[in-house]
Order: structure tokens, then sequence, then C-alpha cells
């Protein structure tokens, strides 16, 4: 499979998201609470949570054109500093609309940083490790978000704002240590990777793998970032009538099923292809969301909590990988990347208001169903989509101005000479 080593650039970067990915969990327990202390409603208090997505969602293809018109590495530095001083300030905010105008800030800095990072880690991986490397990233924002909380509840005992410091001073060493380790690596040097061509959304709209990534994203957000947080709590406070023990350890076991099975996925997707991994992770996703709604006993629930996080680990792995394939390996796919994760932030945001709809207005088994349906419906776009792993059934790899109309090729989807 060739060289089995990953550059040392690959590295650091996955160590700062990992810095990351815990100071987003020291302040996850406690922004709802400092939204609450300036005297709002609960949806006020909420929206300071949405509007962090909305900014994303709003931004990335924004993030995705810096990334082509000054390269990865200026964007994820400045996307890390802005990030990290935006949050520190929600610290300082002496009134709503500040803490929502600093949180919004920062969800620009975190699109900047997590395309631009991301579309430098895929580029610089070796084909046959794409899948390997996209369940170590996910796996680094994983244990960062489980030790962030417990961190988090430890610091909010002496001050609900200093958790938000907490946050800015790792990901300002995450953003030093990323300039320190790679300011001399010539693979990432704005002059070196500015010369590579960048992938157009355009193109990459014609593959149908890249769609089917599209929608499994959508999924994604919506079942892993939406109702997991939003729904979840609130069926488990009403419909089984326990507390909020109960729901907080539904998400960790969540996380669990997710971390369990996140990195053999990540092997499979390289050696079994990216397809039959996709679709795995769809429909168990679609079988926990079920089995969430009409679980009749709590331990029973927990259960259908670990199986949704065992699909989210299956599918997170091959997405990130198909991306990787369809933008090849002459390609930058900044832009490409930015609409994949524009994707699952716009599930992240209609999922809980979609679900939440279906639940008030009918019942919170046919919210859960609605999106065991959203789920299958993806799957059914997998079905069709080509395998795009090196050797799999992919369509030989020709220069995009051979390409015959409609066909799937967008520019290069691997390098065999690497196989």
């Amino acid at each position: 499979m060739g060289d089995e080593r990953l550059p040392r650039e690959v590295w650091i970067l996955l160590a700062a998201v990992f810095l990351v990915a815990m100071g987003y969990g020291v302040i996850s327990p406690v922004l709802p609470a400092l939204a609450a202390s300036f005297n709002v409603g609960v949806t006020a208090a909420s929206f300071v949570i949405s509007a962090y997505s909305v900014v994303r969602l709003v931004f990335a293809p924004f993030g995705g054109r810096l990334v082509a018109r000054f390269s990865e590495r200026p964007v994820y530095l400045a996307g890390l500093t802005i990030a990290a001083v935006a949050t520190a300030a929600c610290a300082w905010a002496g009134s709503y609309w500040q803490l929502l105008a600093f949180r919004s800030f920062g969800g620009i800095g975190s699109v900047m940083f997590t395309v631009a990072g991301l579309t430098l880690v895929l580029r610089l991986t070796p084909v046959g490790l794409r899948g390997r490397v996209s369940s170590l990233w996910a796996t680094s924002f994983l244990l960062g978000n489980i030790c962030g909380p417990a961190l988090g509840g430890l610091v909010a005992g002496v001050s609900t704002r200093l958790p938000f410091i907490g946050y800015g001073v790792a990901t300002l060493a995450a953003a030093f240590l990323s300039w320190l380790l790679l300011r001399r690596s010539t693979r990432v040097a704005p002059g070196a990777t500015l010369e590579i061509p960048e992938m157009p959304v355009r193109q990459a709209l014609r593959s149908r793998a890249y769609l089917a990534v599209l929608g499994a994203s959508f999924v994604y957000g919506w079942m892993v970032i939406g109702v997991r947080f939003a729904l979840v709590p609130l069926f488990v406070v009403v419909e089984l009538k326990r507390d909020d023990v109960v729901a907080g350890t539904s998400l960790t076991l969540f996380a669990v099923g997710t971390g369990s099975v996140v990195l053999l996925a990540g092997r499979l997707v390289d050696r079994r292809g990216r397809k039959p991994l996709a679709l795995a992770g769809l429909v168990v996703i679609a079988i926990g969301a079920l089995a969430l709604g009409f679980a009749p006993s709590t331990p029973l629930f927990m259960v259908a909590s670990l199986i949704g996080g065992i699909g989210s680990g299956l599918l997170n792995p091959a997405l990130t990988a198909t991306v990787a394939d369809v933008v090849g390996v002459d390609r930058r796919g900044g832009t490409v990347l930015a609409f994949f994760q524009m994707a699952g932030d716009l599930g992240g945001i209609a999922g809980p208001l979609v679900a939440g709809a279906i639940a008030d207005n009918w019942s919170y088994q046919a919210a859960f169903t609605a999106t065991g349906v959203v789920a299958v419906l993806s799957a059914g776009f997998w079905l069709t989509a080509p395998e795009t792993l090196v050797g799999g059934r992919e369509p030989p790899t020709r220069p995009p101005t051979q390409a015959e109309p409609g066909s799937d090729v967008c520019g290069p989807a691997a390098d065999t000479s690497s196989s």
C-alpha cells in the first residue's frame, strides 16, 4: 500500500486538533449558563449555541476561498487566533449581545482553521492511509470533547467565565505550537502550496460520490450534532421522566460507541472501501435513531445511544476519505471541503428544528423516526455512488479536459502509483 508512515506535519495538526477540541469541551457546559446570567429566556440562551453553527455555515464558502487564495497554513493559524481571542473575550462580555457577538465571531475562526487544517491533513496523507487519518482526526476531536467537559466542570466551580479564558489559552497554544513546528516545513509553505491548482466545487458536484457524501454529512450533522444534543435530553426528561444525569450518561455512551469503532473503521475504509462503511454507518444510525424513540426502558435507551454512536464512528472516516479521493492528489480542495462541512452544519441546524417541530406536533417517536428515514434516504444515494478507493469501481483517472460530459471523474481520484 506504499509508505505506511505519516508525515510529521500530520501528527502536529492532529495534536493541535485535540487541544482545540478540549478547549471547546471546556466551555460547552457553561456557555448556556453564562448566557442565562444576562436574564434572557431559554430560546435566547440556546441561540448563543446555534449562532455559532449558523456563522460557520454562512462563512464556510469564504473560508474555502481564503484557503484557495492564501494557502492552508496562514488561514489555519489566523483561524486559530481569531477563535482563541473571540472565545476568551466572552469572559469579559458585559451583556447578552456582546456575548452573542464574540461567540459568533469565534465561529468565523472555527470554520477557517477546520477547513484549512483538514485540507492540509488530507493533502499530506498518502492515498492508502486516508481512512486511518480521517479516523485519527475524528478521534482527536472526540477525546478532546470527552476530556474538556470534565475539566470545564471543575473550572466552572471557580467561575463560569474562567473556562472561556481556558479555551483561549488552549487554542492560542495550538496556534503557537503549529506555527513553531511548521514554520520550516517545505510541505506546507504558502509558496509551494499555491502552485497546486484548486478544484472547483462545480466539478466535484459532477461526482455521484461527492453528492452522496454531502447527503451523508447532512445526516451526520442532523443526528450527531443536532438531535443528539437538542432532542435526546428533552426526551429523557419529558418521556422517560428521568433527570439530567441520565441524559448526560446517554451522551457519554454515544461518544463511547463512536470511539470504540472509529479507528477500526478507518482501517477498514482503507482496506475494504469507502462505500461499504458509509452504508453500514447510515444503516446503524437509522437503527439507533429508531431505537432511541421506541426504547421501552432506560437501560434499552442507553443501548440505543451506544448503537447510534457506533453508526457515527463507522460513517465519519468513510466520508472524509471519499472527499479526499474526489479531490485527488494533485489538487487542493479547500472549497470542496468547505461545502462538505457546510452540509454537516446545515444538518446540525435543521435537525433540531425539524425534529423538534415534529415532536411538538406529533410525538418524540415520530421525530426519531424522521431521523431514521433521513439516514435511510441518504443510504440510497450511496447505492448508486461509485467506490473511490484505489482499486475500486471508480472509472480510470483522466485529466478533466478528457472526461466525457456527465462523467463521475472529478480529476484524479487517487494516485495509483502509490498503491
